[in-house]
């Protein structure tokens, strides 16, 4: 059963990260659902590195706040929730284009939680990267 929607997590976000939506993170969380969340990242060429392919940081922040909007989903207001574990596989070069990610949390537990993310380009089939992710979930 999710605790908060897509509008409770925005605001909730806005609220106490704002510079989630600002510059090159800009974030727009499209779809949660329980335990999943789907997140764009709208493109900007401050992303792109020697080659005119998306950095791996950026696809690395993109993984991290798409988990990060799954948990909130799923407990509600968890502000210290940490990242302990990222994994990431570069499968294939992004399009300068909008990045989409849909994470799916495989374990909630009451101190872990453990997720997988897909990537892809903007009207690509084929994720551009996939990336495994382990969050410390606070007491309380």
């Amino acid at each position: 059963m999710m605790k908060y929607s897509v509008q409770e997590v925005t605001e909730f976000i806005e609220s106490h990260f704002p510079q989630a939506f600002e510059g090159e993170r800009d974030f727009r969380i499209e779809e949660l659902a329980e335990n999943r969340a789907r997140v764009r990242q709208v493109f900007s060429r401050s992303q792109l590195r020697p080659g005119g392919t998306i950095s791996g940081p950026t696809m690395m922040g993109l993984a991290d706040f798409t988990v990060y909007v799954a948990i909130l989903g799923a407990l509600g207001p968890v502000m210290l929730a940490v990242t302990t574990s990222l994994n990431i596989n570069f499968l294939r070069k992004p399009l300068p284009a909008d990045l989409i990610a849909e994470a799916q949390i495989l374990k909630l537990g009451k101190r872990l939680a453990v997720a997988h993310v897909h990537i892809y380009s903007h009207g690509q089939k084929e994720p551009v990267a996939h990336a495994s992710m382990t969050y410390s979930i606070p007491p309380g």
